[in-house]
């Protein structure tokens, strides 16, 4: 049975961005541009309508810019879609706020069309970090010097702790099920779990929180 395509909204205030998306997304036969908004306020109302599996959202755009509107489009919609950020600089603070908000990864605006189709289609599955070593130093550069122990790290179990570290490292479901021995159904489960108790929507938040509160440190 074949998939119905990858629904898809892009948000940039810059004609020629939207269009450049449009023309290399819509060559693909898995994906489906359903709708384009210029503005943070336009991309939360085409979202509530067009209910698209994911979203292109530039950080830097006038009235409500892409992280207010990743945080509205993330807290009012059941069932919301995943948002990538698009931005012109990987260490912009803008990107940690979005990523902070809800966003599941962000993409360059310079990337070429292969990485731009191969991202969407990433985020979509939401098995696994985008582009892991960028979001970790991200997460890194703005982690706090002495954080105090989170108070969700003694409620995680031994094997969910072990889930987290490795979900940290950018690691796939499959890939943490090979390296811990165990099927990918228990990696799901396990997922599911230290979700739930780090209060986090996903892998991008859940490791953002556990580097921000020191349970995974960077690699110096």
């Amino acid at each position: 049975m074949t998939r119905p395509p990858i629904r898809i909204v892009l948000a940039d205030d810059e004609r020629m961005v939207r269009t450049a998306l449009r023309v290399i997304l819509s060559a693909e036969e898995d994906l489906e541009v359903v709708g384009e908004a210029a503005t943070g306020a336009e991309a939360v109302s085409l979202v509530r309508g067009a209910r698209p599996d994911v979203v292109l959202m530039d950080v830097r755009m006038p009235g409500i810019d892409g992280i207010r509107a990743t945080e509205q489009i993330l807290a009012t919609l059941a069932g919301p879609p995943r948002v990538l950020v698009v931005t012109t600089f990987e260490n912009d603070s803008y990107v940690y706020d979005a990523l902070r908000a809800g966003a599941a990864g962000f993409l360059l605006k310079r990337a070429d069309a292969e990485t731009l189709v191969q991202a969407v289609r990433l985020v979509a599955r939401s098995d696994t970090l985008l582009f892991p070593a960028a979001v970790r130093a991200l997460a890194a550069e703005h982690a706090r010097a002495k954080p105090s122990p989170p108070p969700w790290e003694a409620r995680l179990t031994e094997r969910e702790a072990e889930v987290l570290r490795l979900m940290a490292t950018g690691l796939t479901n499959a890939e943490i099920a090979g390296r811990m021995r165990v099927g990918p159904a228990t990696v799901k489960t396990h997922v599911a779990s230290v979700l739930a108790k780090t209060g986090t929507r996903d892998r991008t938040q859940a490791v953002i929180r556990a580097y921000e509160a020191g349970f995974v440190r960077p690699v110096t």
